[in-house]
């Protein structure tokens, strides 16, 4: 079921994430999530996240401002390695205790509490309508890609506050676009430098027929994005991530996932 699930995920996100500026890890470690630990799913996720931002770095990245990477990104990439360090000593911390249910016994971990919580807490800003309009001048970018760069090491869920602070950075259609694939990028290969150091993230390496595949439909997804996109609206999109994560933050955070 997980080679129907997470590549669909990963087709449908992509085409999305092309032009709001986030989406893929939002909708795809949910996915992940379903089926691995919630360790290995951020592991997971972040290799086809960074595949699928190389993938569009090489289609888009020459209008790509060097000024606004290296103020949002390079802050961003340093953070992640501090939230990247985080997951990681949350993974090596005793469990918080278990429950019982239809016979089935739940244990509730730090780093599935810490990440559930985290994707409630981003479901709360999706379905939120002041977070439509949220943005930052650009005097904030150092600040925004710290916040977003640790997020994004310590979950993956760094998008939405990027496109927040890139918004307001006066770049074109084209160059929001292709900045925010490049600060991605460092973010992603920061944090996966981290993950790889990680022994539960032999799980990712396992699975690496799942994750090429997953990989290849985000491919597909950023070659066709522009044609799925015009049939939905972003605040319709926001709804539906903002509910799935809703769903399984809940799960995750109470060890139901």
């Amino acid at each position: 079921m997980e080679f129907v699930i997470v590549p669909l995920v990963a087709l449908l996100a992509s085409g999305l994430t092309l032009f709001s500026g986030f989406g893929l890890g939002t909708l795809l470690l949910p996915a992940f999530a379903l089926f691995f630990p919630v360790e290995v799913a951020v592991g997971m996720t972040a290799v086809v996240h960074l595949l699928n931002n190389l993938f569009k770095l090489a289609l888009l990245g020459r209008h790509a401002d060097r000024r606004v990477v290296v103020a949002f990104g390079a802050p961003a990439a340093a953070a992640a390695l501090a939230g990247a360090a985080l997951l990681g000593w949350l993974m090596r911390l005793p469990s918080l205790g278990a429950w019982s249910a239809g016979g089935r016994t739940f244990e509730v971990t730090p780093v599935g509490a810490a990440v559930g919580a985290l994707m409630l807490g981003f479901a709360a800003l999706e379905l939120s309508p002041r977070f439509d309009a949220l943005a930052f001048g650009p005097r904030w970018m150092p600040v925004g890609g710290v916040l977003s760069g640790f997020l994004g090491g310590l979950s993956g869920h760094q998008g939405a506050l990027r496109a927040a602070f890139l918004v307001r950075a006066g770049l074109g259609r084209e160059g929001f676009i292709a900045t925010g694939v490049a600060c991605a990028c460092l973010v992603d290969a920061t944090r996966l430098s981290v993950y790889a150091g990680l022994a539960r993230h032999e799980g990712v390496a396992a699975n690496a027929g799942l994750v090429a595949t997953a990989a290849l439909a985000a491919f597909a997804g950023a070659l066709v994005g522009a044609r799925l996109v015009r049939a939905v609206t972003l605040r319709g999109v926001r709804l539906t991530v903002g509910a799935m994560l809703a769903a399984i933050g809940a799960g995750v955070a109470s060890g139901a996932l």
